[in-house]
């Protein structure tokens, strides 16, 4: 249970039982869970927009706080599609999965290759994410791409991006991600300031798109409409900390922008495109988790992830 900003502790609760399971629901026991941009703010003791459930003055009262990419064994269902025993990946609703049994909606979830260990299998709820917030882009073929950010999901936007057709990837980050640039796919890697890459780039070398994939900050947003081309797109996929959030709304007119958002919907769909897509690179899955902790060391494993750094990117958890 996180009790206070920065800290966990280890408590006994009762299990979740079956019989309190509603139509749609499944009881998993967990075998691995990944650590999230989007939980590190609740691990410090922020709330965000994201629902929280009932929360404390510090942390939220529930155990198993803050995971939400889980992979378990369905141990009772009452998902028509998920029988127990099925070995899946996805979604724990209420952010619960640093737990031994969780219980969450069955239409976030699908069983994956049993051949891939849970801690691997850990990638595709990321993945189906991005193949998610990509289908949003439209035609790639040919285009500049940038993406801010090189962290977990930014290597993963560069690569699909790339595999979509741009002609150019171009990814940004504040650590130096040139060890593993080439491998996702990025043309380009630029370590440095979002505001100092922007800030000089020559009109001929504007993107025509540019991924947000930072977060937590109003200001890489603004950015991003500095530094992207006339008429071009602008998705916001980082998770903002706070609302309203301010940008230079005369310079979005004038270029004539577009921008999108969004949450990924049909989550089972994109988590079985996202199973496709690493079985056509499966050497994705030798390099995209860097990091793995054992559940009785998650103080560890969040402070890791709190901090990005070179050579770390996908921090996951062994629950086994």
């Amino acid at each position: 249970m996180l009790v206070a900003p920065g800290r966990f502790e280890k408590v006994d609760v009762s299990a979740p039982a079956a019989g309190d399971l509603r139509d749609g629901q499944v009881l998993l026991r967990t075998l691995a869970g990944g650590i999230c941009g989007s939980d590190l703010p609740r691990f410090r003791g922020f709330r965000t927009p994201l629902a929280d459930g009932e929360v404390g003055p510090y942390a939220a009262k529930i155990p198993g706080y803050p995971m939400h990419e889980v992979v378990g064994e369905v141990v009772a269902s009452r998902c028509d599609s998920l029988s127990p025993g099925a070995l899946v990946v996805g979604w724990a609703n209420s952010f619960n999965a640093i737990a031994e049994y969780v219980v969450t909606d069955g239409d976030g979830l699908l069983r994956y290759d049993a051949a891939l260990e849970p801690t691997v299998a850990i990638l595709l709820q990321p993945l189906a994410c991005v193949l998610y917030a990509v289908d949003q882009l439209g035609p790639l073929d040919g285009a500049g791409v940038a993406v801010l950010g090189q962290g977990p999901f930014g290597v993963l936007f560069s690569h699909v991006i790339k595999q979509r057709g741009a002609r150019r990837v171009t990814g940004v980050d504040l650590v130096d991600r040139g060890d593993v640039a080439g491998f996702f796919a990025v043309d380009e890697a630029v370590h440095g300031a979002t505001e100092r890459w922007a800030a000089q780039l020559a009109d001929d070398r504007r993107p025509n798109v540019i991924v947000e994939a930072i977060g937590h900050q109003h200001e890489t947003l603004g950015d991003a409409i500095d530094a992207v081309a006339p008429s071009g797109l602008v998705y916001y996929f980082g998770i903002p900390e706070a609302r309203p959030y301010a940008l230079d709304l005369w310079k979005f007119l004038r270029k004539q922008l577009t921008m999108r958002a969004g949450a990924t919907q049909s989550r089972r769909r994109y988590l079985r495109l996202a199973g496709e897509y690493l079985a056509e690179h499966p050497v994705l899955a030798d390099r995209y988790v860097t990091h793995t902790f054992d559940v009785a060391d998650i103080q560890a494993a969040f402070e890791a992830a709190n901090v990005p750094a070179e050579g770390r990117l996908k921090v996951a958890v062994s629950m086994t």
